[in-house]
Protein backbone atom coordinates (compact mmCIF):
# COMPACT_ATOMS: atom_id res chain seq x y z
CA UNK A 1 0.00 0.00 0.00
CA UNK A 2 1.40 3.34 -0.78
CA UNK A 3 2.29 5.56 2.03
CA UNK A 4 0.06 8.91 1.57
CA UNK A 5 1.19 12.74 1.88
CA UNK A 6 -0.53 15.41 3.12
CA UNK A 7 -2.30 16.94 -0.21
CA UNK A 8 -0.98 20.49 1.27
CA UNK A 9 1.68 21.76 -1.14
CA UNK A 10 5.30 21.68 0.75
CA UNK A 11 7.19 24.31 1.03
CA UNK A 12 11.11 23.37 -0.36
CA UNK A 13 12.80 23.36 2.74
CA UNK A 14 10.08 20.29 4.05
CA UNK A 15 11.13 18.61 0.82
CA UNK A 16 13.66 16.24 3.13
CA UNK A 17 14.74 13.25 1.48
CA UNK A 18 12.21 10.70 2.49
CA UNK A 19 9.15 13.22 1.93
CA UNK A 20 10.52 13.47 -1.61
CA UNK A 21 10.30 10.05 -1.83
CA UNK A 22 6.52 9.52 -0.18
CA UNK A 23 5.74 12.12 -2.72
CA UNK A 24 7.00 10.34 -5.70
CA UNK A 25 5.13 7.35 -4.14
CA UNK A 26 1.81 8.94 -4.69
CA UNK A 27 2.48 8.30 -8.63
CA UNK A 28 5.20 5.61 -9.26
CA UNK A 29 5.21 2.21 -8.48
CA UNK A 30 8.73 0.73 -6.95
CA UNK A 31 12.22 1.81 -8.17
CA UNK A 32 12.86 2.87 -4.44
CA UNK A 33 16.54 3.05 -5.50
CA UNK A 34 15.79 5.79 -8.11
CA UNK A 35 13.78 7.55 -5.96
CA UNK A 36 16.21 7.92 -3.15
CA UNK A 37 19.22 8.90 -5.68
CA UNK A 38 17.08 11.76 -6.77
CA UNK A 39 15.70 12.61 -3.56
CA UNK A 40 19.28 12.92 -2.32
CA UNK A 41 20.09 15.00 -5.46
CA UNK A 42 17.53 17.57 -5.03
CA UNK A 43 18.31 17.84 -1.21
CA UNK A 44 21.55 19.01 -1.84
CA UNK A 45 20.93 21.51 -3.97
CA UNK A 46 18.90 23.15 -1.04
CA UNK A 47 21.45 22.54 0.68
CA UNK A 48 24.17 24.42 -1.06
CA UNK A 49 21.94 27.22 -1.41
CA UNK A 50 22.03 27.20 2.22
CA UNK A 51 25.86 27.64 2.53
CA UNK A 52 28.36 30.78 2.11
CA UNK A 53 28.22 31.80 -1.44
CA UNK A 54 31.80 31.27 -1.87
CA UNK A 55 31.56 27.33 -0.94
CA UNK A 56 28.48 27.26 -2.77
CA UNK A 57 29.55 28.36 -6.07
CA UNK A 58 32.16 25.00 -5.53
CA UNK A 59 29.53 22.33 -5.24
CA UNK A 60 28.54 20.64 -8.68
CA UNK A 61 25.45 19.36 -9.02
CA UNK A 62 25.11 15.12 -8.46
CA UNK A 63 23.85 14.04 -12.05
CA UNK A 64 22.30 10.88 -12.38
CA UNK A 65 22.20 8.32 -14.90
CA UNK A 66 18.95 6.55 -14.71
CA UNK A 67 19.33 2.71 -16.56
CA UNK A 68 16.70 0.87 -17.36
CA UNK A 69 14.01 -0.23 -20.42
CA UNK A 70 11.47 2.06 -21.86
CA UNK A 71 8.27 2.58 -19.57
CA UNK A 72 9.54 1.05 -16.25
CA UNK A 73 9.53 5.49 -14.85
CA UNK A 74 12.61 6.75 -15.67
CA UNK A 75 10.87 10.06 -17.17
CA UNK A 76 8.32 10.01 -14.91
CA UNK A 77 10.44 10.34 -11.98
CA UNK A 78 12.28 13.30 -13.16
CA UNK A 79 9.19 15.04 -13.93
CA UNK A 80 7.23 14.32 -11.21
CA UNK A 81 10.40 15.97 -9.31
CA UNK A 82 10.78 18.85 -10.93
CA UNK A 83 6.73 19.40 -10.54
CA UNK A 84 6.74 18.95 -6.85
CA UNK A 85 9.79 21.61 -6.33
CA UNK A 86 8.26 23.67 -9.25
CA UNK A 87 11.47 23.61 -10.79
CA UNK A 88 11.53 24.56 -14.34
CA UNK A 89 11.92 20.75 -16.46
CA UNK A 90 12.47 20.03 -19.88
CA UNK A 91 12.55 16.61 -21.44
CA UNK A 92 15.09 16.23 -24.49
CA UNK A 93 15.74 13.27 -26.54
CA UNK A 94 19.64 13.11 -27.11
CA UNK A 95 19.51 11.30 -30.22
CA UNK A 96 17.48 14.34 -31.72
CA UNK A 97 20.69 16.00 -32.15
CA UNK A 98 22.58 14.45 -34.55
CA UNK A 99 20.97 11.77 -37.37
CA UNK A 100 22.83 10.58 -40.60
CA UNK A 101 21.91 12.97 -43.27
CA UNK A 102 20.21 15.15 -40.96
CA UNK A 103 21.59 18.78 -39.24
CA UNK A 104 21.26 18.11 -35.63
CA UNK A 105 19.90 21.19 -33.31
CA UNK A 106 22.36 22.96 -31.44
CA UNK A 107 22.41 21.56 -27.55
CA UNK A 108 22.29 25.26 -26.50
CA UNK A 109 18.41 25.24 -27.15
CA UNK A 110 18.17 23.28 -24.29
CA UNK A 111 18.92 25.80 -22.21
CA UNK A 112 16.94 28.26 -24.11
CA UNK A 113 13.97 25.97 -23.85
CA UNK A 114 14.19 25.36 -20.57
CA UNK A 115 14.60 29.49 -19.66
CA UNK A 116 11.07 29.65 -21.71
CA UNK A 117 9.22 27.26 -19.51
CA UNK A 118 10.91 29.44 -16.92
CA UNK A 119 9.99 32.49 -17.98
CA UNK A 120 6.14 30.94 -18.24
CA UNK A 121 6.22 29.61 -14.94
CA UNK A 122 6.76 32.95 -13.69
CA UNK A 123 4.83 34.95 -15.66
CA UNK A 124 1.89 32.39 -14.58
CA UNK A 125 2.98 32.94 -10.86
CA UNK A 126 2.92 36.54 -10.86
CA UNK A 127 -0.80 36.67 -13.22
CA UNK A 128 -2.12 34.58 -10.07
CA UNK A 129 -0.63 37.53 -8.10
CA UNK A 130 -2.22 40.20 -9.29
CA UNK A 131 -5.03 38.96 -11.06
CA UNK A 132 -7.08 40.19 -8.22
CA UNK A 133 -6.51 44.04 -8.87
CA UNK A 134 -6.12 43.43 -12.98
CA UNK A 135 -9.81 41.54 -12.63
CA UNK A 136 -11.32 45.12 -11.24
CA UNK A 137 -9.24 46.58 -13.96
CA UNK A 138 -10.98 44.78 -16.37
CA UNK A 139 -14.31 45.37 -15.02
CA UNK A 140 -13.31 49.21 -15.19
CA UNK A 141 -12.71 48.97 -18.73
CA UNK A 142 -16.02 46.98 -19.67
CA UNK A 143 -17.75 49.43 -17.89
CA UNK A 144 -16.51 52.14 -20.02
CA UNK A 145 -17.27 50.15 -23.29
CA UNK A 146 -20.92 49.37 -22.21
CA UNK A 147 -21.78 53.00 -21.00
CA UNK A 148 -21.20 56.12 -22.93
CA UNK A 149 -19.06 58.52 -21.90
CA UNK A 150 -20.25 61.36 -19.76
CA UNK A 151 -21.29 64.69 -20.58
CA UNK A 152 -18.53 67.08 -20.68
CA UNK A 153 -18.06 69.65 -17.52
CA UNK A 154 -19.28 73.23 -18.66
CA UNK A 155 -17.15 76.06 -18.28
CA UNK A 156 -16.62 78.12 -14.93
CA UNK A 157 -18.56 80.90 -17.14
CA UNK A 158 -21.47 78.73 -18.06
CA UNK A 159 -24.76 79.78 -16.53
CA UNK A 160 -25.84 78.21 -13.09
CA UNK A 161 -28.86 76.13 -15.08
CA UNK A 162 -25.91 74.24 -17.48
CA UNK A 163 -24.08 73.64 -14.47
CA UNK A 164 -26.68 72.47 -12.33
CA UNK A 165 -27.63 69.74 -15.20
CA UNK A 166 -24.52 68.80 -15.85
CA UNK A 167 -24.28 68.04 -11.88
CA UNK A 168 -27.69 65.76 -12.30
CA UNK A 169 -26.50 64.01 -15.58
CA UNK A 170 -22.76 63.37 -14.01
CA UNK A 171 -24.95 61.90 -10.77
CA UNK A 172 -26.80 59.71 -12.86
CA UNK A 173 -23.72 58.38 -15.05
CA UNK A 174 -22.57 57.11 -11.65
CA UNK A 175 -25.57 55.89 -10.71
CA UNK A 176 -25.85 53.87 -14.46
CA UNK A 177 -22.42 52.63 -13.71
CA UNK A 178 -22.56 51.22 -10.24
CA UNK A 179 -25.71 49.49 -11.89
CA UNK A 180 -23.75 47.90 -14.74
CA UNK A 181 -21.21 47.08 -12.50
CA UNK A 182 -23.58 45.35 -10.28
CA UNK A 183 -24.86 43.23 -13.59
CA UNK A 184 -21.11 42.38 -14.02
CA UNK A 185 -20.34 40.96 -11.42
CA UNK A 186 -23.67 38.87 -11.35
CA UNK A 187 -23.48 37.48 -15.50
CA UNK A 188 -26.46 39.54 -16.40
CA UNK A 189 -24.14 41.20 -19.09
CA UNK A 190 -21.86 37.95 -20.23
CA UNK A 191 -24.04 37.78 -23.63
CA UNK A 192 -24.02 41.60 -24.41
CA UNK A 193 -21.50 42.80 -27.01
CA UNK A 194 -18.59 45.19 -26.72
CA UNK A 195 -16.25 46.76 -29.44
CA UNK A 196 -12.60 45.85 -27.79
CA UNK A 197 -8.99 46.90 -29.23
CA UNK A 198 -7.05 43.46 -29.90
CA UNK A 199 -3.37 43.61 -30.76
CA UNK A 200 -3.06 41.20 -33.83
CA UNK A 201 0.45 40.74 -35.42
CA UNK A 202 -0.15 40.75 -38.87
CA UNK A 203 3.45 40.19 -40.37
CA UNK A 204 4.21 36.98 -42.17
CA UNK A 205 7.61 37.38 -42.09
CA UNK A 206 7.88 36.29 -38.11
CA UNK A 207 6.76 33.15 -39.01
CA UNK A 208 8.89 32.82 -42.04
CA UNK A 209 12.44 33.09 -40.52
CA UNK A 210 11.28 31.69 -36.85
CA UNK A 211 12.24 28.01 -36.19
CA UNK A 212 14.66 25.77 -35.18
CA UNK A 213 16.74 26.56 -37.97
CA UNK A 214 18.31 29.70 -36.55
CA UNK A 215 18.83 28.31 -32.95
CA UNK A 216 22.56 28.61 -34.05
CA UNK A 217 22.78 32.59 -34.73
CA UNK A 218 22.38 32.95 -31.02
CA UNK A 219 19.65 35.49 -31.29
CA UNK A 220 15.82 35.60 -32.26
CA UNK A 221 15.25 36.87 -35.60
CA UNK A 222 11.84 36.00 -35.02
CA UNK A 223 11.59 39.06 -32.35
CA UNK A 224 13.97 41.76 -33.65
CA UNK A 225 11.45 41.53 -36.87
CA UNK A 226 8.65 42.00 -34.26
CA UNK A 227 10.08 45.00 -32.89
CA UNK A 228 10.96 46.64 -35.94
CA UNK A 229 7.63 45.78 -36.89
CA UNK A 230 5.16 46.52 -33.90
CA UNK A 231 1.70 44.69 -33.88
CA UNK A 232 -1.03 46.22 -35.25
CA UNK A 233 -4.28 47.51 -32.87
CA UNK A 234 -7.61 46.46 -34.43
CA UNK A 235 -11.35 47.27 -33.14
CA UNK A 236 -13.08 43.91 -32.74
CA UNK A 237 -16.82 43.49 -31.41
CA UNK A 238 -17.19 40.14 -29.71
CA UNK A 239 -19.13 39.11 -26.21
CA UNK A 240 -18.33 40.45 -22.68
CA UNK A 241 -17.20 37.29 -21.41
CA UNK A 242 -14.41 37.01 -23.84
CA UNK A 243 -13.91 40.24 -23.79
CA UNK A 244 -13.22 40.07 -19.83
CA UNK A 245 -10.64 38.04 -20.69
CA UNK A 246 -8.40 39.68 -23.01
CA UNK A 247 -8.80 42.99 -20.63
CA UNK A 248 -7.72 41.26 -17.89
CA UNK A 249 -5.00 39.53 -19.87
CA UNK A 250 -3.57 42.75 -20.84
CA UNK A 251 -3.97 44.38 -17.43
CA UNK A 252 -2.31 41.74 -16.02
CA UNK A 253 0.70 42.36 -18.36
CA UNK A 254 0.32 45.98 -17.38
CA UNK A 255 0.48 45.08 -13.56
CA UNK A 256 3.29 42.92 -13.44
CA UNK A 257 6.74 43.56 -13.25
CA UNK A 258 8.57 42.69 -16.17
CA UNK A 259 12.27 42.94 -15.44
CA UNK A 260 11.45 41.06 -12.12
CA UNK A 261 9.85 38.22 -13.51
CA UNK A 262 12.87 38.40 -16.13
CA UNK A 263 15.30 38.18 -13.48
CA UNK A 264 13.32 35.61 -11.43
CA UNK A 265 13.31 33.54 -14.21
CA UNK A 266 16.76 33.27 -15.34
CA UNK A 267 17.63 32.93 -11.44
CA UNK A 268 15.20 29.47 -11.55
CA UNK A 269 16.73 28.12 -14.57
CA UNK A 270 20.55 28.47 -12.64
CA UNK A 271 19.89 27.52 -9.54
CA UNK A 272 16.95 24.69 -10.11
CA UNK A 273 16.62 23.68 -13.36
CA UNK A 274 16.21 20.22 -14.32
CA UNK A 275 17.30 18.91 -17.55
CA UNK A 276 16.28 15.34 -19.06
CA UNK A 277 18.27 13.91 -20.91
CA UNK A 278 16.21 11.11 -22.99
CA UNK A 279 18.31 8.38 -24.91
CA UNK A 280 21.67 8.91 -23.93
CA UNK A 281 22.44 5.30 -24.85
CA UNK A 282 22.02 6.22 -28.25
CA UNK A 283 24.55 8.56 -28.81
CA UNK A 284 27.01 6.06 -27.34
CA UNK A 285 30.13 5.59 -30.28
CA UNK A 286 30.73 1.61 -31.13
CA UNK A 287 34.23 1.88 -31.80
CA UNK A 288 34.62 2.73 -35.41
CA UNK A 289 36.35 5.77 -36.49
CA UNK A 290 33.72 7.44 -39.05
CA UNK A 291 30.37 7.30 -40.27
CA UNK A 292 27.56 7.37 -37.23
CA UNK A 293 29.96 7.03 -34.73
CA UNK A 294 31.83 10.41 -35.15
CA UNK A 295 28.39 11.71 -35.02
CA UNK A 296 27.27 10.59 -31.75
CA UNK A 297 30.63 11.25 -30.10
CA UNK A 298 30.32 14.50 -31.51
CA UNK A 299 26.85 14.87 -29.63
CA UNK A 300 28.54 14.33 -26.91
CA UNK A 301 31.07 16.42 -26.83
CA UNK A 302 28.50 19.10 -27.82
CA UNK A 303 27.05 18.28 -24.38
CA UNK A 304 30.02 17.67 -21.95
CA UNK A 305 30.27 22.25 -21.85
CA UNK A 306 26.06 22.59 -20.50
CA UNK A 307 26.87 19.58 -18.58
CA UNK A 308 30.35 21.02 -16.98
CA UNK A 309 28.97 24.66 -17.00
CA UNK A 310 28.50 27.14 -19.69
CA UNK A 311 27.22 30.34 -20.61
CA UNK A 312 24.28 30.58 -22.71
CA UNK A 313 22.35 33.15 -24.42
CA UNK A 314 19.03 33.48 -24.13
CA UNK A 315 16.79 36.37 -25.19
CA UNK A 316 16.29 36.89 -22.10
CA UNK A 317 19.94 37.11 -21.12
CA UNK A 318 22.62 34.73 -20.07
CA UNK A 319 22.07 31.93 -18.56
CA UNK A 320 25.12 29.87 -16.73
CA UNK A 321 24.36 26.06 -16.61
CA UNK A 322 26.87 25.08 -13.46
CA UNK A 323 24.21 24.19 -11.16
CA UNK A 324 21.41 22.93 -13.81
CA UNK A 325 20.57 19.18 -12.44
CA UNK A 326 20.93 16.51 -15.74
CA UNK A 327 19.33 13.55 -15.53
CA UNK A 328 20.42 11.42 -18.04
CA UNK A 329 18.36 8.06 -19.05
CA UNK A 330 18.70 5.09 -21.67
CA UNK A 331 18.40 1.42 -21.91
CA UNK A 332 21.88 0.46 -22.41
CA UNK A 333 20.42 -2.96 -23.77
CA UNK A 334 24.01 -3.10 -25.92
CA UNK A 335 26.10 -0.75 -24.34
CA UNK A 336 27.20 0.75 -21.14
CA UNK A 337 27.58 3.53 -19.31
CA UNK A 338 31.37 3.16 -19.01
CA UNK A 339 31.70 3.80 -23.13
CA UNK A 340 30.46 7.03 -22.73
CA UNK A 341 33.64 9.93 -23.21
CA UNK A 342 35.13 9.77 -20.05
CA UNK A 343 35.16 13.75 -18.88
CA UNK A 344 31.17 13.42 -19.66
CA UNK A 345 31.06 10.23 -17.44
CA UNK A 346 32.66 12.05 -14.59
CA UNK A 347 29.59 14.23 -14.30
CA UNK A 348 27.22 11.91 -14.38
CA UNK A 349 28.86 10.03 -10.75
CA UNK A 350 25.50 8.97 -9.63
CA UNK A 351 23.78 5.68 -11.87
CA UNK A 352 20.88 4.12 -10.38
CA UNK A 353 19.67 0.79 -12.26
CA UNK A 354 15.89 0.27 -12.73
CA UNK A 355 14.30 -2.91 -12.45
CA UNK A 356 11.68 -4.52 -15.00
CA UNK A 357 8.37 -3.71 -13.61
CA UNK A 358 6.49 -7.79 -12.98
CA UNK A 359 3.12 -8.74 -12.11
CA UNK A 360 2.90 -7.42 -8.91
CA UNK A 361 4.20 -3.89 -9.69
CA UNK A 362 1.79 -4.10 -12.55
CA UNK A 363 -1.33 -5.16 -10.29
CA UNK A 364 -0.33 -2.07 -7.86
CA UNK A 365 0.25 0.56 -11.10
CA UNK A 366 -3.27 0.19 -12.08
CA UNK A 367 -4.93 0.76 -8.51
CA UNK A 368 -2.72 2.30 -6.28
CA UNK A 369 -1.30 5.84 -7.64
CA UNK A 370 -3.35 8.80 -7.82
CA UNK A 371 -3.45 8.74 -11.52
CA UNK A 372 -3.81 5.06 -11.12
CA UNK A 373 -5.02 3.97 -14.76
CA UNK A 374 -8.49 2.06 -13.95
CA UNK A 375 -9.16 5.14 -11.63
CA UNK A 376 -8.45 7.07 -14.84
CA UNK A 377 -11.02 4.96 -17.07
CA UNK A 378 -13.38 5.05 -14.50
CA UNK A 379 -13.74 8.47 -14.25
CA UNK A 380 -13.85 9.03 -17.53
CA UNK A 381 -16.74 6.83 -18.08
CA UNK A 382 -18.78 7.81 -15.21
CA UNK A 383 -19.17 11.44 -17.52
CA UNK A 384 -21.64 8.96 -19.81
CA UNK A 385 -23.59 7.13 -16.70
CA UNK A 386 -21.44 4.03 -16.46
CA UNK A 387 -20.41 2.68 -13.34
CA UNK A 388 -17.29 1.05 -14.04
CA UNK A 389 -15.55 -1.74 -11.52
CA UNK A 390 -13.26 -4.37 -11.65
CA UNK A 391 -12.40 -7.53 -9.43
CA UNK A 392 -9.37 -7.86 -7.77
CA UNK A 393 -9.21 -11.21 -9.57
CA UNK A 394 -9.49 -9.27 -12.66
CA UNK A 395 -6.77 -6.59 -12.18
CA UNK A 396 -4.41 -10.13 -11.66
CA UNK A 397 -5.75 -10.70 -14.78
CA UNK A 398 -4.67 -7.98 -16.85
CA UNK A 399 -1.81 -7.38 -14.82
CA UNK A 400 -0.51 -11.11 -15.92
CA UNK A 401 -1.61 -10.56 -19.36
CA UNK A 402 0.75 -6.99 -19.70
CA UNK A 403 3.48 -9.12 -17.92
CA UNK A 404 3.39 -12.00 -20.50
CA UNK A 405 2.84 -9.69 -23.58
CA UNK A 406 5.81 -7.44 -22.68
CA UNK A 407 8.02 -10.82 -22.37
CA UNK A 408 7.56 -12.41 -25.56
CA UNK A 409 6.87 -9.35 -27.70
CA UNK A 410 9.01 -6.26 -27.19
CA UNK A 411 9.16 -4.65 -23.21
CA UNK A 412 7.53 -1.33 -23.26
CA UNK A 413 7.12 -1.69 -19.36
CA UNK A 414 4.05 0.45 -17.84
CA UNK A 415 2.84 1.19 -21.47
CA UNK A 416 1.87 -2.00 -21.82
CA UNK A 417 -0.91 -1.55 -19.63
CA UNK A 418 -2.23 1.34 -22.03
CA UNK A 419 -2.74 -0.46 -24.87
CA UNK A 420 -4.28 -3.82 -22.94
CA UNK A 421 -7.13 -1.34 -21.20
CA UNK A 422 -7.54 0.29 -24.56
CA UNK A 423 -8.74 -2.60 -25.93
CA UNK A 424 -10.10 -4.47 -23.21
CA UNK A 425 -12.69 -1.13 -23.18
CA UNK A 426 -12.75 -0.19 -26.68
CA UNK A 427 -16.20 -1.78 -27.40
CA UNK A 428 -17.51 0.21 -23.76
CA UNK A 429 -16.09 3.53 -24.99
CA UNK A 430 -17.52 3.74 -28.24
CA UNK A 431 -21.23 2.45 -26.74
CA UNK A 432 -20.91 4.19 -23.63
CA UNK A 433 -22.67 7.49 -25.28
CA UNK A 434 -25.47 5.25 -26.30
CA UNK A 435 -26.79 4.40 -22.94
CA UNK A 436 -30.58 5.15 -22.13
CA UNK A 437 -29.90 5.38 -18.29
CA UNK A 438 -27.09 4.53 -15.77
CA UNK A 439 -25.43 1.20 -15.46
CA UNK A 440 -23.00 -0.41 -14.03
CA UNK A 441 -20.43 -2.47 -15.62
CA UNK A 442 -18.33 -5.45 -13.61
CA UNK A 443 -15.10 -6.54 -15.10
CA UNK A 444 -14.63 -10.05 -14.19
CA UNK A 445 -11.28 -12.51 -15.48
CA UNK A 446 -13.98 -13.99 -17.63
CA UNK A 447 -14.64 -10.73 -19.69
CA UNK A 448 -11.43 -10.32 -19.78
CA UNK A 449 -10.63 -13.46 -21.59
CA UNK A 450 -13.28 -13.28 -23.65
CA UNK A 451 -12.24 -10.10 -25.20
CA UNK A 452 -8.58 -10.55 -24.95
CA UNK A 453 -7.30 -14.43 -25.09
CA UNK A 454 -7.62 -14.51 -29.11
CA UNK A 455 -5.42 -11.58 -29.71
CA UNK A 456 -2.85 -12.88 -26.58
CA UNK A 457 -2.67 -16.30 -27.88
CA UNK A 458 -2.41 -15.17 -31.74
CA UNK A 459 1.40 -13.42 -31.19
CA UNK A 460 2.03 -11.95 -34.74
CA UNK A 461 -1.66 -10.42 -33.96
CA UNK A 462 -0.44 -9.59 -30.49
CA UNK A 463 2.56 -7.34 -31.65
CA UNK A 464 0.08 -4.97 -34.18
CA UNK A 465 -2.40 -4.72 -31.50
CA UNK A 466 -1.21 -5.16 -28.34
Amino acid sequence: MIEQAPDKPLEIEELTPRRIVIELDRYIIGQGDAKRAVAVALRNRWRRLQLPEELAEEINPKNIVLIGPTGVGKTEIARRLAKLVKAPFVKVEASKFTEVGYVGRDVESIIRDLTEISMNMVREEERKRVAVEAAQRAEDRLVDLLLPSPPGKPSPAAPPEEREQYERARADHERSREKIRAMLKTGRMEEREVEVQVTRSDNPMVNVFSGAGLEGMGMDLSEMLEGLMPKKRKRVRMKVAQAREILQAEEAEKLMDQEKVKTEALQRVETSGIVFLDEIDKVVAGGSAHGPDVSREGVQRDLLPLVEGATVKTKYGMVKTDHVLFIAAGAFHHKKPSELMPELQGRFPIRVKLDNLTKEDFVLILTEPRNALIKQYRELLATEGLKLDFEPAAVTRLAALAERLNRHTQNIGARRLHTVMEALLEEVSFEAANLDREQNLTITPNYIDDKLSALVDDEDLSRYIL
